[in-house]
């Protein structure tokens, strides 16, 4: 087996070669993107990130090739990647997954094992695209932001408890703030919905509650 690794690494590098390599990338990187598009279960799909996929795989492609079996190219490569910052935050754990399912499929191309590059891109976005739609992977509530203002006063029970404990299956108090200008306080709950449509119920029960105001509900797709 590792004979074959080594032969693999000391492939020539021709423009034909490169140029299959890149193409099988290229190929590769757009059934990851198109199996994102249709796994995908939030509110804003981005289209930069899905080309974004493409590219990565590409990418690691031409990387692959460039290394070869040469570690000192291999530990220039670690070098210079530390120098790169990303800001931007990953909230979706899918996404991680098809970041590293586009390295995957770009390194197999890279390394000129097209079967595998192809088979495992297929195959690995038939399974999650499958699911993506078995009724156990998307059991459960989602969980929702719930803001409001609330002007009460006295040391008994506030009215709006009994109204969370009516539309919520759980609640949890993120935290409070007081608002200027009064005795008033801005709460935050993390709340889970009895009825997958219960929203319109839960803000229209609040509202009717006098020492309660700016009633908002937001979906949180962290915790989707």
């Amino acid at each position: 087996m590792f004979q074959d690794l080594d032969q693999i690494a000391t492939l020539p590098i021709t423009f034909s070669v490169v140029l299959e390599n890149t193409i099988v990338a290229l190929i590769c990187g757009m059934l990851v993107a198109f199996f994102y598009r249709l796994c995908f279960g939030g509110r804003m799909y981005s289209p930069s990130f899905a080309h974004s996929l493409v590219l990565l795989s590409m990418i690691t492609t031409v990387v692959i090739m460039v290394i070869g079996s040469n570690l000192a190219r291999a530990f220039g490569l670690v070098g210079a990647m530390a120098i790169i910052r990303f800001r931007t935050a990953v909230k979706d754990m899918q996404d991680i997954i098809f970041i590293f399912f586009a390295l995957a499929a770009g390194m197999a191309a890279g390394a000129g094992l097209t079967l595998i590059a192809l088979t495992g891109t297929l195959a690995v976005g038939i399974v999650a695209l499958t699911l993506r739609h078995v009724p156990q992977a998307r059991k459960g509530r989602r969980e929702y932001l719930l803001q409001f203002i609330y002007d009460g006063e006295g040391d008994g029970d506030p009215p709006y408890l009994p109204v969370l404990k009516k539309h919520c299956v759980s609640t949890r108090l993120l935290h409070v703030k007081a608002v200027e200008g009064g005795g008033a306080m801005e709460l935050s709950f993390h709340v889970r919905l009895r009825e997958e449509n219960g929203g319109v119920k839960l803000l229209r029960d609040l509202r009717a509650i006098g020492s309660v105001h700016r009633v908002n509900l937001f979906f949180d797709e962290e915790f989707q």
